[in-house]
């Protein structure tokens, strides 16, 4: 089966920079998605588009592309208790996840005050060009409640909601 609109997809992925340094991976299990439902970068379901299992796709993205360019005022300060799961000693530096209206967003620590925290929202990669190397494992028909949720259920599709 072909990747188009409504499969539901499984890779292996590697995310490198410009020097080529591997910034992110997951091998052990693979990422699932639902194909066409913007669930991934746009660029990058469209260079998945017609692929099958067992094809490797290398995509180069430009930040307009990927995670946008950094914008340098984009410094927000937080408080603390709007971070998911902060870490026991939050320095700057750290990569966090703030709870926001329109839901979770990664940023970085700035700066640490005693009840707050100043962070640069800038997508950690903003303003990378980045390569995304893509290992597709698996391509099925999605399901209708699929569809309807707009994001795959799993690999098998059995994984409901909690």
């Amino acid at each position: 089966m072909k990747i188009g609109k409504n499969s539901v997809v499984a890779m292996d992925y590697r995310v490198l920079d410009e020097a080529g340094v591997t910034l992110e991976q997951m091998k052990d299990e693979p990422m699932v998605y639902l194909h066409g439902h913007r669930n991934i970068l746009p660029a990058l379901e469209e260079a998945m588009d017609g692929h099958e299992i067992g094809d490797h796709v290398r995509v180069e993205l430009p930040p307009a592309k990927a995670y946008g360019l950094r914008q340098e005022d984009r410094t927000d300060r937080v408080p603390i208790k709007h971070l998911e799961k902060p870490p026991r000693r939050i320095r700057a530096g750290d990569l966090v996840r703030v709870r926001t209206q329109q839901g979770p967003r990664d940023a970085v620590v700035v700066k640490v005050g005693r009840f707050n925290v100043d962070l640069d929202s800038n997508h950690p990669y903003a303003g990378k060009t980045l390569t995304f190397e893509l290992d597709i494992q698996a391509v099925r028909p999605a399901t209708a409640e699929e569809i309807a949720h707009g994001h795959s259920h799993g690999i098998e599709g059995t994984s409901g909601h909690d």
